[in-house]
Formats: C-alpha cells, structure tokens, sequence
C-alpha cells in the first residue's frame, strides 16, 4: 500500500470480524474479502429525545440530510473508540464509555447494488449535557436537533431523513424508550 498524506486507514477483517492484518485506504476499492467496521451512534436523552444532525451541504453522499451520528473505524480502534470519536468529530459531544451499548451488529455485503463490505456496530448512548456545534472537530455537520421519535418520522417520511436508518423505528427507539421510562419511575 502507498503512504497518502492525511489519508484515512482502516483496518480490514473478515466476514467474522476477524483482524486481517491488512490495512485499507478510505475511497479505494474494498477487497471482495475484506469488511471495515462501522458506527452508528444514537444519542438519547431522558426525555426519550434523540440528538440528530443534518449533515454539511459539502458532503458528498446525503448532503443536507438528517441522520444520526456515525462514520468509519479507523485503524486501531475498536468499535467503542470510534463511537465515541465520531461524536466528538461530528456534533462536539463527549460521551462517557460506560453509557453506551451495542444494540446490535449487522454485515453489510451490498446496498442498492453498492459494494458496502462493511460491519456495521449500531449504538445507544444516554446523555443529558450541553451540545455545542462549535466543540466538533470536523465541519461535516450543519446543525443538530434533539427530536422525538414523530418528529424523526416527520423528516423520513419527507425524505429528509437518511434512508438506511430506517431501522431506528424498529431497533433502536424502543431501546431508549425503556431507558427513559425506566428513569422516570
């Protein structure tokens, strides 16, 4: 592999989550047998709200659209440093290890005929402090928004909202449901 100054890397593994010991460069083309981790990072808060961002009209894929925070694994990371590094990137929030949770883990092979190769970690984060866009790292985020579960509805039936999070309406709002009703009794 050729050095690409400021180049992401990642690091590849198999369809078992296995460490290839093998590295990739972020815009190549992915190996037919080589996956690299993902995150999506949901934050809720103990009204049962969810911290979503619309992200950059610069962005390449899904400009101006709302989503919830996420991005690659990069080398060295585990799934869990990732998360916690992409909320700070993307939307200036420092969440606490001890708040999250895997809700769960799916291999992504191919999406609309688009060679994914990924492992995707899908996260729950409780948090209740202060979000400050001019605390994020990147510029990859426009603005954010506590919603509620309609209101997020509101945006993905508009499409508004990034289309491969539909699985929040059955995943992940219920998770934070329970954590909410949980804390108010």
């Amino acid at each position: 592999m050729e050095y690409v100054p400021d180049a992401e890397i990642w690091d590849l593994y198999d369809e078992n989550r296995e460490l290839l010991g093998r590295d990739h460069i972020r815009g190549e083309q992915l190996p037919i047998d080589g996956y690299h981790l993902v995150v999506h990072v949901w934050i809720c808060n103990s009204k049962g709200e969810y911290l979503i961002s619309q992200r950059s009209a610069n962005r390449p894929t899904y400009p101006l659209m709302w989503k919830c925070v996420g991005g690659s694994v990069v080398k060295g990371e585990d799934s869990l440093q990732g998360a916690i590094r992409e909320a700070k990137e993307e939307v200036g929030v420092d969440l606490m290890p001890e708040n999250g949770q895997v809700l769960f883990t799916k291999t992504r092979k191919i999406i609309e005929g688009k060679i994914f190769n990924d492992i995707m970690d899908v996260w729950l984060f409780d948090y209740d402090g202060e979000v400050d866009l001019g605390n994020a790292t990147t510029d990859e985020v426009a603005q954010v928004a506590w919603m509620n579960r309609e209101q997020i509805k509101e945006l993905f039936d508009a499409n508004m909202f990034v289309d491969t999070l539909e699985y929040f309406f059955t995943e992940v709002d219920k998770k934070c449901s329970k954590i909410s009703n949980f804390e108010k009794n």
